[in-house]
C-alpha cells in the first residue's frame, strides 16, 4: 500500500533522515515519537505537503514522490479538525464524494455516531463530534490511505480513549489503511497493528505494539512507551550480579550499562533482590510502589505497604543498554 525508500528531508538539526517503511493494505500503523522526532514531517512527506530531498515514495505500484497532494488520493485528519464553519456535517461529506450520495453520507455519519446531527454546523458540535465529522469526511472520499496527525490530542482523556477505540474498529471494518501519528504510547498500543518508533528523524524500531513494548531494541524505543526503570549496572558475559544474585540479561554483553525494566517486570519471589517499599501510588485498577533496591530506586507493580520489605525477581529476562546510548 505505502512504501518509503530512504526518504530524507533536512531542516538542519531537525527533519527526517533515511526513513524506509512499508505499510500493508488494510494495516493501521502508528508512528510514535516525542515532539521534534520528525513524525509529522514524515506524514507531510507522504501527503505531498513537503517534498523529500532524497528518497522515493510509492502508493501501491505508483511512485508519487513528486506528485502533488491532490493527485495522491489520500485523506488527512488534522489535530484541529479543519472543518468549514459554513457547512453542516452532511455537507462536509457530500463535498468530498466523487459522486455525492446523500444516503451513503447519512449511513457513514451514523457509523461514526452522528445520526441525527447531520444538519449541525461546527459551532453546534462538541470537540469529539467535530473529530467524528472530520473522520467521516475523510472516509467519504474513499482514500487510498488515511493520514491522522494527533487526531485526539485536543480531547479530554475519557473521550480520547473512547473515540480512538471506536475509530480503530471502524477503520478495520472498512479495510482502510492508515498512518497514525501520535506522541501517546497508550494510543499506539490501543489502535495500531504495528508501531514505528521515531527519534531524531529516524525510525529506531518497527514491530507490533506488544513486541516493541516488551522487547525494545534501543533505549529510545524503550523510553517511548514509558513505565520504564533505568538502573546503572555492570555486565559480565551477559550476566548482572546484584547483592549476591546473578541475572542473565539481553543486550549488552560486558561493561557498564543501564538495566531497563517495566513496572511489571519484577515480581515477589523468595530468592529475589531485597527491596524496601518507600511509597505507594494507586489508580486505574493497579497499585504501584516505589522501592529501594539497594542499587537505586524503581517503580514496580506490587501489592505492598510503605515500610514493608519484600524480595523481587525478574518475571523474564531483563535488557541492558549501553550506558552512553
Amino acid at each position: 500500500m505505502l512504501r518509503l525508500e530512504e526518504v530524507s528531508k533536512n531542516f538542519g538539526k531537525a527533519g527526517v533522515f533515511g526513513v524506509s517503511l512499508e505499510l500493508a493494505p488494510g494495516e493501521i500503523m502508528a508512528v510514535l515519537g516525542a515532539s521534534g522526532s520528525g513524525k509529522t514531517t514524515l506524514l507531510n512527506l507522504v501527503a505531498g505537503l513537503l517534498k523529500p530531498d532524497t528518497g522515493r515514495i510509492f502508493l501501491g505500484p505508483d511512485e508519487v514522490t513528486h506528485q502533488p497532494p491532490e493527485q495522491r488520493g489520500l485523506a488527512y485528519v488534522f489535530q484541529d479538525h479543519a472543518l468549514w464553519p459554513h457547512l453542516s456535517a452532511l455537507e462536509h461529506l457530500l463535498l468530498v464524494m466523487k459522486k455525492p450520495d446523500r444516503e451513503a453520507a447519512h449511513q457513514l455519519l451514523g457509523r461514526v455516531g452522528l445520526a441525527g446531527l447531520e444538519a449541525r454546523k461546527p459551532h453546534q458540535l462538541s470537540g469529539g463530534q467535530k473529530q467524528r465529522v472530520a473522520l467521516a469526511r475523510a472516509l467519504a472520499a474513499k482514500p487510498r490511505l488515511l493520514l491522522l496527525d494527533e487526531p485526539y490530542s485536543a480531547l479530554d482523556p475519557v473521550l480520547r480513549e473512547e473515540l480512538r477505540l471506536e475509530v480503530a474498529a471502524l477503520l478495520r471494518a472498512e479495510h482502510v489503511s492508515a498512518l497514525h501519528v501520535t506522541h501517546d504510547p497508550d494510543e499506539a498500543l490501543a489502535v495500531a497493528d504495528r508501531v514505528a518508533v521515531m527519534e531524531g528523524g529516524r525510525i529506531v524500531q518497527v514491530d507490533t505494539p506488544t513486541q516493541v513494548y516488551a522487547q525494545p531494541q534501543t533505549l529510545s524505543a524503550a523510553r517511548a512507551f514509558g513505565r520504564l526503570n533505568l538502573l546503572p549496572v555492570q555486565v559480565q558475559n551477559g550476566w548482572v550480579r546484584l547483592n549476591g544474585l546473578a541475572w542473565e540479561v539481553e543486550g549488552l554483553q560486558s561493561g557498564p550499562g543501564l538495566l531497563a525494566f517495566r513496572y511489571e517486570d519484577l515480581r515477589p519471589g523468595p530468592e529475589g533482590l531485597e527491596a524496601r517499599v518507600l511509597a505507594v501510588y494507586g489508580g486505574r485498577g493497579e497499585r504501584l510502589c516505589r522501592v529501594n533496591l539497594g542499587i537505586g530506586e524503581a517503580v514496580v507493580k506490587l501489592q505492598a505497604e510503605p515500610g514493608e520489605e519484600v524480595r523481587l525477581s525478574p518475571a523474564g529476562r531483563l535488557r541492558v543498554f549501553e550506558a552512553n546510548c
